[in-house]
């Protein structure tokens, strides 16, 4: 049997899609594969130094230490007996070499408002930063979060953005893991004006078209529901296409405007997961990764086993559903983002391996996986290596390929752009 469409049929159905080809290819290029931090440090712009991270590393071990060591409090905190082990010697080599996978020098809520200080503050955390990068003590990211653009602090979050570009270029250029953070967005045309600004700095410094990107935080209910009744989220990433690097959702600043008691106030509230599905929903597909926000409650005094057991159980809901990053405010919370995080990879590690080697073996096993599993189980094991929890010869033992091979399986389309095979 012939079939009945030619070539006029599907060349005028092509015509017909060819927005839809190009909105697909431009707006929903899929994740790069590259890093992605599993968690934010925060601290006061002015408060950061080179050694930083290893002082953060030092408290947390010492931290670890007061109570009984790291495989103790990964039991204590509800990880697995056989997991704590292992996952505790991983942990504390993590913590004496790289503590701090990512850092935000804060002049929003951190900082305050102190008028024409923030000038000389701007301009020494850049210098501290450049610093940092050139002697290696600086963690994969950094960067830091300015005000956000409402009227009463636009002009000064912009100045202080400039300032601190600015001294980072005198000093050299600007650190690959360089992250910004536009804070308390509330309509699209706020997203809008700040990539402006980044395009107005890169023609000021001669830095490539795209070369600044920026985090959006989530912290309004006006950015997750509009007055029009539609969600400016799903537009945001269109209104700055390659611009937005991550959507970081703000805990304490989101709850209180919808009017939760202080006591209530938490991640895991209805409201949160409520506003992080929508993120979800309106990051899907574009590159722009999530980052769930913090808890207040810190393992200090008499509080610490109950702040350590409640932040590794949030660790762990965050990446269960699917919050691979989240923030963190202080060294004494880094043992259980590390005990937390790793336990999880390692945990779900047997079966990933066992359903891709099934998978690439074009064997079918007890579970039968699509292709689409099949890349949610490569981004997984991916993720594992990135962080530290596996290591890049567990999967060439497991899988009989390496790291580079398991960005492949796991960002087809990125390869097959870039020709890779």
């Amino acid at each position: 049997m012939t079939g009945v469409l030619d070539p006029t049929d599907i060349a005028r159905i092509d015509a017909r899609l060819a927005e839809t080809d190009a909105l697909l290819e431009s707006a929903y290029p899929g994740d790069d594969g590259t890093r992605q931090p599993v968690h934010t440090v925060y601290v006061p712009a002015d408060r950061f130094t080179p050694d930083l991270p290893a002082r953060w590393g030092a408290e947390a071990l010492a931290a670890a230490d007061e109570a009984g060591g790291l495989e103790r409090l990964a039991k204590q905190v509800g990880i697995d007996e056989a997991l704590a082990g292992p996952v505790a010697a991983r942990v504390a080599a993590k913590l004496a070499t790289e503590p701090i996978e990512d850092l935000r020098l804060d002049f929003e809520d951190g900082y305050g408002d102190r008028g024409e200080t923030e000038d000389s503050d701007a301009l020494a955390a850049a210098s501290a930063v450049a610093t940092a990068v050139a002697a290696g003590t600086a963690p994969p990211f950094i960067g830091i979060r300015f005000k956000c653009l409402e009227k009463p602090t636009r002009a000064r979050a912009l100045r202080t953005l400039d300032l601190f570009l600015g001294a980072l270029l005198e000093a050299g250029r600007l650190p690959d893991g360089l992250m910004l953070t536009l804070p308390k967005v509330s309509t699209v045309a706020q997203v809008e004006a700040m990539a402006d600004a980044a395009a107005a700095l890169e023609r000021g410094h001669g830095l490539p078209a795209g070369r600044i990107r920026f985090e959006v935080q989530v912290e309004t209910p006006q950015l997750v529901l509009g007055a029009d009744g539609r969600s400016p989220l799903a537009r945001v990433p269109l209104a700055a296409p390659g611009r937005i690097s991550g959507l970081h959702y703000g805990t304490y600043d989101y709850s209180a405007s919808l009017g939760i008691a202080a006591a209530q106030q938490s991640m895991e509230h209805p409201v949160a997961d409520l506003a992080k599905e929508f993120m979800q929903l309106a990051a899907a597909g574009t590159g722009i990764r999530l980052s769930d926000g913090s808890t207040n409650i810190l393992p200090l005094g008499g509080r610490s086993a109950e702040a350590w057991a409640l932040h590794a159980r949030l660790v762990r809901r965050s990446l269960e559903r699917g919050y691979y990053q989240g923030w963190d405010l202080h060294a004494r919370q880094l043992p259980t983002r590390f005990l937390a995080t790793y336990a999880f990879y390692r945990a779900g590690l047997p079966d990933a391996v066992s359903r891709l080697r099934s998978y690439l073996a074009e064997n079918s096993g007890a579970v039968l996986d699509e292709p689409a599993t099949a890349l949610a189980l490569a981004w997984f094991v991916l993720r594992g290596v990135q962080c530290g929890a596996i290591d890049d010869d567990e999967i060439a033992d497991a899988l009989g390929i390496d790291a580079t091979a398991l960005g492949a399986l796991g960002h087809p389309r990125r390869n097959a752009t870039r020709g890779e095979t």
